[in-house]
């Protein structure tokens, strides 16, 4: 066994397919929290408002659950940040699922009622909290990243 190999079981592997996998899963959990960031910009320079879409990362959460189980699969294989984005990702999930509820059980959802009160700061308080867990993924996802290639 030569001392590569002995490195990669001893600390994960650093292969090429890992770095693709942190790249990649990086790059998709944080599309939907720059994207609103860009659309609002971009609205911005070309009509002098600024509209803040805080609803985009839950529209665009299946890409960033696609990049958290991409990350969680480089995590695995580098033996690096798993519990950062795994724990990130499981959040993430649990607050989008809750807060959903939520809205569909109270009625916000349907428009039964106004979005006003305990109900609607419940929802947006589970919105605000999936956005902090996503932003862990994605930090885990640059920290995985770094140790992958700073291997």
């Amino acid at each position: 066994m030569d001392a590569q190999s002995l490195s990669n079981q001893l600390h994960g592997k650093r292969d090429g397919l890992t770095k693709g996998l942190a790249l990649f899963g990086t790059l998709l959990a944080w599309l939907p929290l720059i994207a609103p960031v860009f659309f609002s910009a971009a609205r911005l320079i070309q009509g002098g408002r600024f509209n803040f879409d805080y609803f985009m990362p839950a529209e665009l959460f299946p890409a960033a659950l696609l990049g958290g189980g991409l990350l969680i699969w480089a995590a695995l294989r580098a033996r690096s940040r798993r519990g950062l984005i795994a724990g990130g990702l499981a959040a993430a999930v649990v607050l989008l699922v809750g807060g959903q509820a939520l809205a569909v059980a109270t009625g916000l959802a349907s428009g039964a009622i106004e979005p006003e009160g305990w109900p609607w700061t419940l929802v947006v308080a589970s919105l605000a909290a999936n956005i902090l867990a996503l932003i862990a993924v994605g930090v885990g996802g640059i920290l995985l990243l770094r140790d992958v290639i700073n291997n």
